[in-house]
């Protein structure tokens, strides 16, 4: 992690330092949440793991909910960029499909790589929610984030021709819901021993079996 917050040429910017200092503090969070528990994994150690100092890892997230946080947003998008999941060209890009078919094996694929870089992150939220109530309000926020995502993809899924007659929006969110949630992915891929290609073969026609018309 050291070498990380160093190697960016000999007068680094402020800013490229500092944002090498928070991939640092967000990759030895992520490390020591997952081996240890959110209880457990003090701010010294992430500080230590990291090579930042503790004073800077307080500016830079203010707590350690701030660091699961942020560890959380950069799982959920798969890098540090400010922009949120629901703003990503690749969001775009399967809202507009117009095949049925098509978006929904787009729209899987795309919810399990999202669960594939989350799911040892969003068990350490879910378990730290059981008694932390600084965890336990990003865990409903993040619910809220997700629900929020799936109805939006659930109003294009029920605009698109081909759903299986008598399906309203509300019954393609709640198959949604169900079927690409991060519970499920975990039970499969990390209980069940399922790799990820096999989880998302299965979905996609999970999927397209429940919403298209036979």
């Amino acid at each position: 992690m050291a070498a990380r917050v160093k190697e960016v040429g000999k007068n680094p910017t402020g800013q490229a330092r500092t944002r090498l200092a928070r991939q640092a503090v967000i990759g030895a969070a992520r490390t020591l949440f997952v081996e240890r528990g959110y209880q457990a994994a003090t701010i010294e150690a992430i500080s230590e793991l990291s090579d930042v100092p503790s004073a800077t890892v307080y500016r830079l997230f203010v707590s350690k909910l701030g660091i699961l946080k942020a560890v959380l947003d950069v799982s959920i998008a798969g890098d540090d960029r400010t922009a949120s999941v629901a703003q990503r060209p690749e969001v775009a890009a399967v809202l507009a499909e117009t095949d049925l078919t098509t978006l929904l094996t787009a729209f899987t694929e795309l919810v399990v790589s999202i669960n594939k870089r989350t799911n040892d992150v969003y068990r350490v939220l879910s378990n730290a929610a059981a008694s932390d109530t600084g965890a336990a309000a990003l865990f409903t926020n993040y619910q809220q984030q997700r629900a929020e995502g799936q109805r939006n993809f659930a109003r294009r899924i029920a605009d698109t021709r081909g759903l299986r007659p008598g399906l309203r929006e509300r019954d393609v969110a709640d198959l949604i819901h169900a079927l690409m949630s991060p519970e499920l992915y975990g039970l499969l891929v990390a209980d069940r021993g399922w790799t990820p290609e096999r989880y998302q073969r299965w979905l996609t026609q999970a999927i397209t079996h429940q919403l298209t018309a036979p």
